[in-house]
């Protein structure tokens, strides 16, 4: 399983990670902390639901909310630069998206998630269209185990230098 790859690579480089989660929900999470050891490397995360969680504790810039709304690229960068500085790690993964069945728009249909896994040397921020079809519980899976693979490009991107 992904989340077992991605452990040894964190238990071999002793590098750490932290996660912070909207649509997801925790799920990432729970995905992570399936791995016996885990604690080696994973620190934390936060579920930021609502935009006020994204604020305070995320210190994600109002203006982006406001100005791109939630589910947006510069939302998901920063929460994922903020959460590393709030859990001191090397690696982290931000999630944001719209699971359904409603609030979708025509500019960001149901399964609409934004992902970025930051590092302490860049970051990376994707956007994907999941199924709708899948339900909320099935975008949140999709959407967590894709943000383990683009960690998981991230970790080999950095062994490989």
């Amino acid at each position: 399983m992904i989340q077992e790859e991605i452990a040894e690579i964190f238990f071999k480089t002793k590098k750490t990670l932290a996660v912070a989660e909207s649509c997801t929900g925790g799920y990432l999470s729970h995905l992570i902390t399936s791995v016996p050891g885990c604690s080696e490397f994973f620190m934390g995360s936060v579920v930021s639901y609502s935009n006020e969680a994204k604020r305070s504790i995320l210190n994600v810039r109002e203006l982006n909310l406001k100005k791109h709304g939630a589910v947006s690229e510069f939302v998901v960068n920063d929460m994922a630069i903020n959460t590393m500085g709030l859990f001191d790690v090397d690696y982290s993964i931000a999630t944001s998206g719209i699971a359904g069945p409603s609030g979708g728009t025509d500019e960001k249909p149901v399964g609409t998630v934004w992902i970025c896994v930051a590092t302490t040397t860049r970051f990376n921020a994707k956007v994907y269209h999941f199924d709708p079809e899948l339900g909320r519980i099935g975008i949140a899976q999709k959407a967590s185990e894709t943000a383990l693979e683009m960690l998981k490009e991230e970790l080999e991107k950095d062994i490989d230098k």
